[in-house]
């Protein structure tokens, strides 16, 4: 079974890059981010013409989160984060697919930090880490995937010393990421990659994708049931070349059957 996740960065503006994606390497379930669309206006047609049948919960201009499987059925578990009844933030949305419980998020980026965006940034981070316990303590399948905005260690920024003072890298983030992965979670990268440089995102400003000036925000975390079935796990970074793409490159696992 192969699970993705991607940052579209606008659905409906880059349709034609995320129909090319599907088509070309056609994954059993995709995670989408930054839909970027109201409910409303979510391209389901064209979603379910390229084979998918999909969950989404949109919000105007930003944010959305989505959930797509190709012949599979979605039962939606979740919708909008648990624990704070005024966030109105569209972030999270959950579901089983396949006998996996898939959580799919968007983490707030938090910047500028300090200030106001980053203290809602390391809540939602508190409020996503308990709902993960109570994930983890049902004993189900579970995979965690999105972008996270949280750039767990040097390794995963290129010149991680420019990043010192970003949301993103301060530490506040870094302890907050390793708290949640210390709960039992496989980073499914990392694992496969201990020591490679793996990028995720790349800017749209000053060639980043070119030079491959890069950060790794996009993760997914298995519970220890499908830690044992990981087979591969890697980032079209191609898709990031392509014209009129997102900053941000699809990510993937691919697990065994149990």
């Amino acid at each position: 079974m192969k699970i993705a996740t991607y940052n579209v960065n606008g659905i409906n503006g880059r349709l034609p890059v995320l129909l090319r994606w599907l088509e070309e390497t056609a994954p059993d379930v995709a995670c989408l981010q930054e839909l970027k669309a109201p409910d409303e206006k979510f391209p389901e047609h064209a979603i379910k013409d390229a084979g998918y049948n999909a969950i989404w919960h949109g919000q105007k201009s930003w944010n959305g989160v989505a959930i797509l499987a190709k012949n599979l059925e979605i039962k939606e578990t979740q919708r909008g984060l648990p624990g704070d009844p005024d966030d109105t933030h569209s972030r999270y949305i959950e579901a089983e697919v396949n006998g996996i419980t898939i959580g799919c998020l968007y983490l707030p980026n938090g910047n500028p930090a300090p200030g106001p965006k980053f203290e809602y940034k390391l809540r939602w981070f508190e409020r996503f880490t308990e709902h993960a316990a109570k994930l983890l303590a049902s004993g189900k399948p579970v995979v965690l995937t999105g972008d996270y905005n949280a750039i767990p260690t040097e390794l995963d920024a290129y010149k991680a010393e420019r990043w010192v003072e970003d949301a993103l890298f301060r530490p506040e983030t870094r302890v907050a990421f390793k708290a949640l992965v210390d709960q039992g979670w496989t980073d499914a990268i990392r694992k496969l990659n201990p020591d490679k440089v793996i990028y995720t995102f790349w800017d749209y400003f000053r060639n980043a994708y070119g030079r491959d000036a890069g950060l790794r925000i996009d993760h997914f975390l298995l519970s220890p049931d499908l830690d044992k079935l990981l087979l591969a796990a890697g980032v079209d970074r191609n898709v990031r070349g392509w014209e009129k793409t997102s900053d941000h490159g699809p990510v993937w696992v691919e697990l065994a059957d149990f």
